[in-house]
């Protein structure tokens, strides 16, 4: 798993393109492991500063508490229909890898993203075919178009 920044180093175009979907918005979608092993999704936000990815949470809420657990996340959005002209859509990005608390003043809780893998989906030019980009520390950018 690699920082924000070296993804930025490996795979520069796509990293600015998840970037700004991933700060188009405010409110992401989390996936996290409750501790039976099911999945739990929770609204978040995502901050982008220092070359790090960065989650916040209130103290004790369920999902600080699934990644002090279990770091394992899945971090997905913005989640927009496309326009009526596909051409504009921006597209939606994933990043996954491991949340690590960084300690804090306060009770409340900062993660830090070490990333294993970035998607982007979006349409290709011409607006009639979906474009999926992704990465993975050592493979680089691989790219599958799909009707």
């Amino acid at each position: 798993m690699v920082s924000w920044k070296e993804v930025g180093s490996d795979a520069p175009e796509l990293a600015t393109r998840v970037e700004l979907a991933l700060t188009s918005g405010k409110h992401m979608t989390m996936a996290t492991l409750r501790a039976d092993g099911a999945p739990r999704i929770s609204g978040t936000e995502l901050e982008v500063s220092e070359g790090e990815l960065w989650l916040g949470s209130m103290p004790s809420a369920r999902k600080a508490l699934d990644l002090l657990r279990d770091p394992r996340v899945a971090i997905h959005g913005p989640t927009a229909d496309p326009p009526e002209e596909p051409t504009g859509w921006l597209g939606e990005a994933k990043v996954a890898g491991r949340a690590i608390e960084v300690p804090q003043d306060d009770s409340s809780h900062r993660f830090r993203i070490d990333v294993d893998e970035v998607v982007f989906t979006h349409l290709n030019d011409a607006g009639n075919r979906l474009v999926i980009e992704s990465w993975h520390p050592g493979r680089g950018v691989e790219v599958v178009e799909r009707d």
